[in-house]
């Protein structure tokens, strides 16, 4: 499949995008008008920078308002068009998108509009360029891509043929099987964007909230199967429009779409796969052929399954005092240190926390790194690596297990474990044991890592949910959103099919720190955390308190609510509220959980699932957050 995106996707300068855009992968661009307008390059330049960085230039766009007007207005724009046709062979371009007339149709007569666009088919070809005719989903009297392409049909000029553009059609609903109908010599190019399903005007929701394919809720992989047995053979570009993105940086940004497309690639040959009809041959072979049959070529990566459940998590800090002393509370054992690293092995059951002491000097900790038990990590490792994961190596000695790692979007570093059917891991015989023996304490071996919550920077979020989709396998829930004293926070969960990782990726506000000066790094007013699930909440919360836990501190107003809401025993309430625990109850199960302090930017959660509860005590999550909030106010006047 032939890769290309709109320079409007980027931010950044024409050749900044350019550049980013070869470094990514990209096979080549459509150049958005307005980039080459403001841009210090001659059209000369962009040709041979275009030659240099191996990018073809695909698609001259948009050309607006060019259909369904009177005579004086038609000759204006052909005039128009002949300009634009004149730079196109300047830059060496042979197509041009050509959006229905939005502003200043005023004929709605299909005739008129045939006429109009032979007109400047003709014009087209004298330069020796195509047409590519594209249905705005907004547009006065087309709106249609089957519209568009009747309007086509009805030319029947050879310099004249359509665009399908995914964004335009699914946003409008509409079906997506015609496109098989289309006679793949007149579709002319192919335009790809996802977006969340959102209910405004369609011209709004187009402008600032498509994203990547894999990042919205569009069916994308249908839409293309259905591009592809119609025969099409072309670039398959990416056109977004989005705030965020044309405010990130530009390199990571075309990674990010680079990424989104691989990723598109494969689920439209497993869509085609799927919907294949049956024949006497095996699965596998019509599966097979069923692709070979059509002319364009689907790539597919390694098939990895979902992981089998959190190997470890890693926290990091140049002061590991204040960590190694909630963690002994919490009920963890100190297993020893890495024989070669500066590490540290804390475990309560199969629940494993790395220590890392390697951290530059005054650094808080902080969550570093996951591991994941997989089938196979070197295969998928391998996927990650062609999905565009930054290789991330740790360093082994002989008879040293040896992780597959790479980075993730917010730099947490992701490690693929070989998993074992009982839970256990090899590699913490490498860590010498100073007292106990096995993995964790005797009374706590249920206990596992629950969830793992990090926070996302507001640029990368988008790219992020892709990301652990993509290479990890994880599938996204719908998004929530949890209000703070600071603002909204967008939680957003991946998990397993059987709910073994749940990973959530929270999008938080940010406040200045008080007192700090204009431009400064703001301060983030949500930590990250790690959640262990045991057996026995109460009696692990009370055995922290008599080691010297330090609870988050839960406000009385709280469990007065909890006892309104929920008619609790009255000598269970005051468990409760003696210990700082949180409740919630579904008709599923029950939900108990509490909080320790914050330390650097992590604290830990520890939670009980009775019955079958599912979720993660979503109403307490204000409750928390406002008692988080105190707290680091309460540090920054402290400091100041």
């Amino acid at each position: 499949m032939r890769t290309g995106i709109a320079t409007v996707c980027l931010s950044g300068t024409l050749k900044e995008k350019m550049q980013a855009c070869a470094i990514a992968g990209f096979d080549g661009i459509e150049i958005f008008e307005q980039d080459l307008v403001t841009s210090s390059l001659s059209p000369e330049d962009v040709r041979r920078m275009a030659a240099d960085l191996g990018l073809t230039l695909d698609l001259y766009q948009p050309f607006r308002d060019f259909d369904s007007v009177a005579e004086d207005l038609l000759a204006a724009n052909l005039r128009r068009a002949g300009a634009k046709f004149r730079l196109m062979s300047r830059l060496g371009m042979d197509t041009i998108l050509v959006c229905s007339n939005v502003a200043t149709a005023t004929i709605d007569d299909d005739d008129v509009r045939a006429a109009q666009l032979a007109a400047l088919a003709d014009l087209a070809g004298e330069h020796g360029l195509k047409v590519a005719y594209e249905a705005l989903a907004w547009g006065k009297y087309v709106n249609d891509y089957e519209h568009a392409h009747r309007l086509v049909e009805k030319v029947d000029h050879p310099n004249l043929g359509t665009c399908l553009d995914s964004f335009h059609i699914l946003s409008r609903d509409w079906d997506t099987a015609p496109i098989e109908n289309i006679n793949a010599d007149k579709i002319f190019f192919v335009q790809v964007a996802d977006a969340p399903k959102l209910s405004m005007d369609v011209l709004s929701w187009s402008r600032h909230y498509r994203v990547f394919p894999g990042e919205g809720q569009f069916e994308l992989a249908k839409f293309m199967g259905h591009v592809v047995r119609a025969g099409y053979t072309g670039p398959v570009s990416l056109e977004v429009f989005n705030d965020v993105f044309r405010q990130s940086d530009v390199e990571r940004t075309a990674v990010d779409a680079m990424r989104s497309l691989i990723w598109l690639e494969e689920q439209s040959a497993k869509w085609l796969d799927t919907n294949t009809p049956a024949s006497n041959g095996s699965a596998a072979g019509t599966q097979a052929a069923a692709r070979r049959r059509y002319p364009m070529e689907l790539a597919t990566l390694p098939q990895v399954a979902e992981p089998a459940g959190f190997n470890f998590a890693e926290v990091k800090a140049a002061d590991t005092g204040v960590l190694e002393k909630v963690l002994g509370q919490l009920g963890f054992e100190f297993n020893g240190r890495h024989r070669t690293k500066d590490v540290q092995l804390w475990t309560m059951g199969h629940a494993r926390v790395i220590i890392n002491e390697q951290a530059p000097a005054a650094a808080e900790p902080a969550i570093a790194a996951l591991g994941f038990d997989v089938d196979s990590p070197v295969i998928a490792s391998a996927r990650a690596q062609q999905l565009k994961a930054p290789v991330v190596p740790r360093k082994s000695q002989a008879n040293e297990e040896v992780f597959q790692g790479f980075a993730a979007p917010d730099s947490t570093e992701i490690f693929l474990c070989q998993g074992s059917p009982d839970g256990t891991a090899a590699w913490t015989a490498e860590f010498g044991q100073t007292r106990g023996s096995g993995e964790g304490l005797s009374g706590a071996r249920a206990a596992v890592i629950d969830h793992v919550n990090l926070a996302q920077p507001w640029q990368h979020f988008d790219e992020a949910v892709l990301f652990y989709t993509s290479a990890l396998a994880l599938e996204p829930q719908p998004y929530a959103e949890v209000a703070s004293p600071s603002g909204l926070v967008r939680s957003q969960v991946m998990q397993t099919s059987d709910r073994d990782v749940r990973l959530v990726l929270n999008l938080a506000p940010v406040i200045q720190q008080d007192g700090a000066a204009p431009g400064s790094a703001p301060r983030k007013t949500y930590q990250e955390h790690i959640a262990f699930a045991v057996d026995d909440l109460v009696a692990t919360a009370r055995a922290a308190r008599d080691r010297g836990l330090a609870f988050l501190q839960i406000p009385e107003n709280y469990y007065e609510d909890l006892d309104a809401r929920f008619d609790l025993d009255p000598g269970f309430l005051d468990t409760l509220r003696d210990l700082n625990l949180l409740y919630d109850r579904d008709a599923d199960g029950e939900f108990l959980h509490f909080y320790t302090a914050t330390v650097g930017s992590v604290f830990f959660e520890m939670v009980e699932r009775r019955g079958h509860y599912d979720g993660y005590g979503a109403p307490n999550a204000p409750v928390r957050h406002a008692v988080q909030y105190d707290h680091l106010h309460d540090l920054t006047q402290t400091n100041h």
